[in-house]
C-alpha cells in the first residue's frame, strides 16, 4: 500500500504539484513524502509556477486581513454609538457590566464566553444574551465544569433548565479530579459556561465596553 502512495506522490510531484497538494491527496505525515520526494527536481518552469501561486495566496491573506480589521474597526465603531441608547437599559448595563468583569476577552480566537457558578447570575446573562445580544437559540452552545465529588446524574438536566438550552446543545461535561473528602457546599453544581460562537458579537461587545468607558470618562 505504502508503495502504491509513494509511487503516486513521485507522479505528482513530477507533474508540478506542490507538497500541500500532494499531502491533500495522500494519507501520510510531511516528512514522509519530503523523504519521498527529496531526489525528484522540479523544472523552472513548474517552479515558477509554484512561486506564483504562493504570491497569490499570500496577498490573498494580506486583503482578507485588511478585510479583517477594517471590518473589526466598523462593528466597534457603531457599537460604541448604540451606547447612548442601550445605557437606559438596566439589562444591558448589568450584562455589560458581568461581562466585563467575568467574561472571556481574549482577542487571539474572539471567544463569546461566559462563566459562573451561580445560576442567577447565569440567567441574568442568558436573558442578556437573547434580549440585548440577539443571539439565536441555535448558537448557544454550554460546557459544565465539576469536580468529581459534586458530579451527579442529572447535573446536565439542572443546567438545561437554568439556561433553557437544550442538552444536546451541551458539550462534553468536564470532570476534573478533587482531594476534598466530602462536599463542603451541598448546593454547588458546578461551573457552566455559555459559547455563542459569533466573533461580530465579541467585537460589538468590547465596542460597546469602549463606548461606556468614553461615556462614563473614564480614561481621564
Amino acid at each position: 500500500m505504502k508503495l502504491q502512495e509513494k509511487l503516486k506522490a513521485i507522479r505528482l510531484r513530477k507533474s508540478g504539484k506542490s507538497y500541500s497538494d500532494i499531502l491533500r491527496l495522500i494519507n501520510v505525515s510531511k516528512s514522509t513524502i519530503s523523504l519521498w520526494l527529496q531526489d525528484i527536481e522540479l523544472t523552472e518552469k513548474q517552479k515558477a509556477k509554484l512561486k506564483g501561486r504562493q504570491r497569490a495566496g499570500y496577498g490573498g491573506a494580506k486583503a482578507n486581513h485588511k478585510k479583517r480589521i477594517e471590518s473589526t474597526k466598523q462593528i466597534i465603531l457603531d457599537a460604541k454609538k448604540e451606547i447612548q441608547n442601550l445605557i437606559k437599559n438596566p439589562l444591558f448595563l448589568s450584562g455589560l457590566m458581568l461581562y466585563w468583569a467575568e467574561g472571556d476577552k481574549a482577542e487571539t480566537w474572539e471567544n463569546v464566553k461566559f462563566s459562573n457558578s451561580d445560576p442567577q447570575m447565569i440567567k441574568i446573562m442568558m436573558k442578556w444574551f437573547r434580549g440585548a445580544c440577539k443571539v439565536p437559540e441555535n448558537k448557544f452552545r454550554i460546557c459544565l465544569h465539576i469536580h468529581t465529588l459534586h458530579c451527579r446524574k442529572n447535573i446536565e438536566e439542572y443546567w438545561s433548565k437554568i439556561t433553557k438550552i437544550p442538552v444536546s446543545q451541551f458539550y462534553k461535561t468536564q470532570i476534573k479530579p478533587t482531594s476534598l473528602k466530602q462536599r463542603k457546599n451541598k448546593l454547588y453544581n458546578g461551573t457552566c459556561a455559555i459559547y455563542v460562537g459569533n466573533k461580530a458579537l465579541f467585537r460589538r461587545i468590547k465596542g460597546w465596553k469602549i463606548g461606556f468607558i468614553e461615556k462614563m470618562d473614564i480614561i481621564r
